[in-house]
């Protein structure tokens, strides 16, 4: 009987290690195809659906949904079509063999250790990366197994060391460490870099970390009995402690909200960031579009204005499209672009993404609106890529919509740059010496003050007011 083949939650990119299983889209004993879609996971990055490497008959399916699942960790066992399953009067079931999905990465040899830490993962039918399938199914197959040991052979690696080696982590070989150990140094405070693999060519395995927490744990505590231990320190079910008050749920932080967070939290601690704001009247700007929409013309959306006045901002104040980067040594660098990748903050069922428009400085106000339109309807969906999701540059954030009318923001790390606009308002305003009611709205930069001082991120944030005030200087194009 051919044995199962097991195939593991691929390597996501963008460094994402784990990913929530949503609901799978076969069941066992189903029939499925070779790239067919076999499961829906969310990523912190977007929801989307796994295709099988494999056709022939779904055996198990490694996991509920609503679980976490770690990349590396079995996803479906599937039985290749014309292979017999195995029946109640199988003495004992075949062990499944594991056999990632192929990466179709053309890397040079190494040495055999590398060699064969490779070959591991060259399995399926062709590039199976999450979100995407080989074209047609007509992918060239490639299957390797580690032979079968006889008798004289020595003992074979457990289970979960070989699950470790075949987990696809990018960096040096030496380096290369699944995400379940990665992880778990993580939680026990162990550094990596402390630690000599005992694997082939160095590969830290989970029994280094376990036995690095051996020799680093402390002396255990004695265990207090309850007539020690004092009342106030017992923790009673349901009660927050330091509050008193009753916990009504708890929610894990995972998908989207962990995402958000950790990239909030590290952005407030790695950026020095400063903001100014000011005050623009868009009266002209509200004005010019009513009038394109009573001519019947096309009247791309207000955002879509301002996005335009922001990419031509940005070609004249370039410092705020770079980024800072950090080498090993400590020393930094300003990474400059040719092009702007515009990122706008779009809200979600799944949370707050940034989808980014790629080359928005060679865009049209028009074709901005219809980018930012696809974009906000993908990402609505939970079906953006992590390209799309991941590439941008610098952002715009409309809390308008929200009915406020400032906000500090915080740059999206590792961007320099994040411009607010604020709801428009009726307000007063002087006008060639007179008192008069406009629309007015509030511009809000933040921006990295290692990249520019006050002088640039003013003059900028000044050209795009000026731009709002004074729409046809720009917008030859519409």
């Amino acid at each position: 009987m051919s044995e199962p083949k097991v195939f593991l939650l691929p390597d996501l990119g963008e460094g994402l290690t784990e990913a929530e299983l949503v609901a799978w889209h076969v069941a066992v004993g189903d029939e499925i195809s070779v790239d067919q879609p076999i499961a829906e996971v969310e990523t912190a990055k977007s929801a989307v659906e796994v295709p099988s490497p494999y056709a022939g008959i779904v055996t198990e399916l490694h996991g509920q949904p609503g679980e976490t699942l770690d990349v590396g960790k079995p996803l479906i066992s599937v039985t290749p079509l014309g292979s017999p399953v195995a029946g109640a009067d199988d003495a004992a079931p075949a062990q499944p063999v594991l056999e990632p999905a192929e990466t179709e990465l053309a890397e040079p040899k190494a040495d055999a250790a590398a060699e064969a830490y490779r070959e591991e993962e060259k399995a399926g039918s062709g590039n199976v990366l999450i979100g995407y399938g080989t074209p047609g199914g007509h992918g060239v197959a490639r299957r390797t197994r580690a032979p079968k040991p006889s008798v004289a052979v020595a003992e074979t690696p457990a289970e979960d060391d070989l699950t470790l080696l075949r987990t696809r982590v990018p960096g040096k070989l030496g380096a290369v460490i699944s995400p379940l150990v990665r992880r778990m140094a993580r939680e026990h405070g162990v550094d990596l870099g402390d630690i000599s693999g005992s694997g082939d060519s160095g590969l830290i395995m989970r029994r280094d970390v376990e036995a690095a927490l051996r020799t680093t744990a402390p002396e255990a505590r004695p265990v207090e009995t309850p007539e020690t231990t004092s009342p106030r320190e017992v923790q009673r079910e349901g009660v927050d402690l330091r509050t008193g008050l009753a916990i009504s749920a708890r929610t894990p932080v995972r998908g989207v909200r962990k995402a958000v967070a950790s990239n909030m939290a590290r952005s407030r601690s790695e950026i020095p960031e400063a903001t100014v704001w000011v005050d623009v009247d868009a009266t002209a700007l509200i004005e010019l579009r009513a009038g394109l929409k009573a001519n019947g013309a096309e009247a791309p959306g207000l955002l879509a204005f301002i996005a335009r006045f922001v990419t031509a901002g940005l070609k004249k104040y370039p410092e705020l499209n770079t980024r800072i980067e950090t080498a090993e040594d400590g020393s930094q660098e300003i990474v400059s672009f040719d092009g702007v990748n515009l990122g706008f903050a779009a809200q979600t069922d799944r949370g707050l993404v940034v989808p980014s428009i790629r080359g928005a400085e060679k865009l049209s106000a028009r074709e901005l609106d219809a980018e930012i339109r696809r974009l906000t309807q993908v990402a609505r969906d939970g079906k953006a890529t992590p390209a799309e999701l991941g590439s941008g540059t610098f952002t715009l954030n409309n809390y308008g919509v929200f009915g406020v009318d400032g906000s500090a923001a915080i740059i999206n790390h590792p961007e320099v740059g994040i411009l607010g606009v604020g709801r428009i308002i009726d307000k007063p305003w002087v006008v060639n010496g007179e008192l008069a009611v406009r629309k007015v709205t509030e511009l809000t930069l933040t921006f990295d003050h290692r990249v520019c001082d006050g002088g640039t991120a003013g003059g900028f944030l000044r050209f795009v007011a000026d731009a709002i005030e004074n729409p046809t200087s720009l917008l030859v194009d519409i």
